[in-house]
């Protein structure tokens, strides 16, 4: 009989099957049970069917699951999905299709991972899919369709509801049997919804348990206490409690004071209670460091591969956007000038405030964070940024393209371009206000490309300045924008003045190592034990 770790990872995203990531979660699902593997876990990966993942090419169906939820029985299929990759075929991967996990986009003719509720009913839509799918993985769980476990390793606060009813619902106390890790990749978002009096609330999902007298308090938003909080209960009721990073944890530990700070977003109290009992554990998340990597293009061709992935997405859209308009008069600009741009600058992200209050906030000049950028590297330098969010940020970033001919925003995402990008520009920006890990980071570093960074988080953890890259601080949200362009000008100042200098700093960013190994061990011994 092995004597090797059996872990089951739920969560709501996987990057190691086809079409099943949004955002950092479904990184770390690919990543780490490889590096499990080595160190002799096996590692299967759950997570909802999203209404078509069970319909992949190669999709096996395992099993009927039977299970209760909203107070009838109710039927979901387990399905094992053929992994992307052959690192992603060192785990086991499975969907569970039910009618809850359906979410499909008219407007944008695909199926959601997430969906968008209408305001006044945040994570109502979202909440009701994860409470049914979490009790359709805890029946699959009892049923031993998984094989024997030793470790629930549950991700974010989609799948903390498991959490709920292994403590609450008695049909599940087999679960109590098995180690449960709850890993906070977003503290941001906790999925809060009403206790009663709504169809998205917890006495709608589970009406059959009996919690007492009343509903109890770990259950409880600490702020709004008739509303359920999947966020706090994964940090209250789970063995072992994980961030990304260690800095992350740190700082999680302190009330946020936006727009300046953001920290533990209501739930300090209980984090710095899971730090003094020993469950709370930062493990800075890894990268992956492959043999060959981009090489270094010129200024020449990274522009035209810009306009090529640019017309590609201006192709298939029905009709050209103002983003897409304004790419490609920069860069037919940039094309008739004789002298190409002296320096780039270069961001990959989501287009929200986590990652853009800075750019869209005044400095002490009233000037903004973007136009302290873009005045600082002038008219010979170029600054492209790549990502796709919020609308309004968005619009912020397009009408500051249209007015600024060294800032090219690219609204879209494009794996060609974002690789030419880290490959081939002089210097990274990563202005996030807060940062649980990031990734964007490593890959640039790991391409040799230096990153300037607001130190918090995993930025703190990964960029060192001086040394491999570039970084600011500020206590006020104007100070922040102030030092962000002071620190912009001194790796400007570096660039042109000192050039062996800055080679070191590009060699020691593509030597930095963040091994998914490093993490791997950690997670043994320290969240697994």
């Amino acid at each position: 009989m092995s004597d090797s770790l059996k872990i089951l990872m739920v969560a709501a995203e996987n990057d190691g099957i086809a079409r099943c990531k949004v955002g950092g979660i479904g990184d770390v699902i690919r990543d780490i049970p490889a590096a499990l593997a080595d160190q002799d876990c096996k590692t299967s990966i759950v997570t909802p069917s999203y209404g078509f993942l069970h319909e992949l090419a190669g999709a096996t169906r395992v099993a009927a699951i039977r299970f209760t939820f909203a107070g009838r029985l109710d039927e979901a299929v387990l399905y094992q999905v053929r992994p992307r990759t052959e690192a992603a075929g060192r785990s086991t991967h499975y969907v569970i299709d039910h009618h809850t996990s359906l979410h499909y986009n008219a407007e944008k003719e695909h199926h959601d991972i997430y969906s968008n509720d209408p305001p006044g009913r945040p994570f109502a839509t979202d909440a009701t899919k994860f409470a049914c799918f979490c009790a359709a993985a805890a029946a699959a769980v009892k049923e031993n369709l998984f094989g024997p476990l030793d470790v629930l390793h549950l991700h974010d606060w989609h799948a903390a509801f498991l959490l709920l009813l292994r403590k609450y619902d008695p049909s599940c106390a087999a679960l109590k049997n098995i180690r449960t890790v709850y890993t906070i990749h977003n503290l941001a978002l906790q999925g809060i919804r009403p206790l009663s009096g709504d169809r998205s609330s917890l006495e709608s999902w589970y009406p059959d348990i009996h919690f007492g007298e009343e509903i109890p308090g770990e259950l409880r938003d600490p702020r709004w206490i008739d509303c359920i909080n999947p966020m706090a209960i994964g940090i209250r009721l789970a063995d072992a409690v994980h961030t990304v990073s260690p800095s992350y944890a740190i700082e999680i530990l302190e009330p946020s004071r936006p727009p300046q700070f953001f920290g533990g977003e209501g739930l300090d109290g209980d984090l710095q209670r899971t730090m003094a009992a020993g469950r709370l554990h930062g493990i800075l998340n890894g990268c992956e460091y492959p043999d060959v990597r981009p090489a270094k293009s010129d200024a020449k061709a990274l522009l035209a591969l810009i306009k090529a992935e640019a017309a590609h997405w201006a192709a298939r859209r029905s009709s050209l956007s103002f983003a897409d308009f304004t790419v490609f008069q920069t860069l037919e600009k940039l094309e008739a000038a004789r002298t190409k741009p002296s320096f780039i600058a270069t961001s990959i992200s989501r287009v929200v405030d986590q990652k853009m209050l800075l750019l869209k906030a005044t400095g002490s000049t009233g000037l903004t964070g973007l136009e302290k950028i873009l005045k600082a590297i002038g008219p010979k330098g170029l600054y492209i940024l790549l990502g796709t969010g919020d609308r309004s940020t968005e619009t912020f970033l397009t009408e500051a393209a249209a007015t600024h001919s060294n800032f090219i925003f690219l609204n879209g995402y494009s794996d060609k371009a974002a690789k030419a990008l880290y490959a081939s520009g002089d210097l990274f920006l990563m202005p996030s206000s807060f940062e649980p890990c990031g990734i964007g980071q490593m890959l640039a570093m790991c391409d040799g490309q230096p990153c300037l960074v607001h130190r918090t988080g995993g930025l703190r953890d990964t960029v060192k300045p001086g040394i491999n890259g570039f970084g600011f601080e500020g206590t006020t949200l104007q100070k922040q924008v102030d030092h962000l362009a002071v620190a912009l000008k001194e790796a400007l100042h570096l660039h042109a003045t000192e050039p062996e200098k800055w080679k070191l700093i590009c060699k020691a960013a593509s030597e930095a190592r963040f091994l998914w190994s490093d993490s791997a061990k950690q997670y043994i011994e320290k969240l697994y034990a």
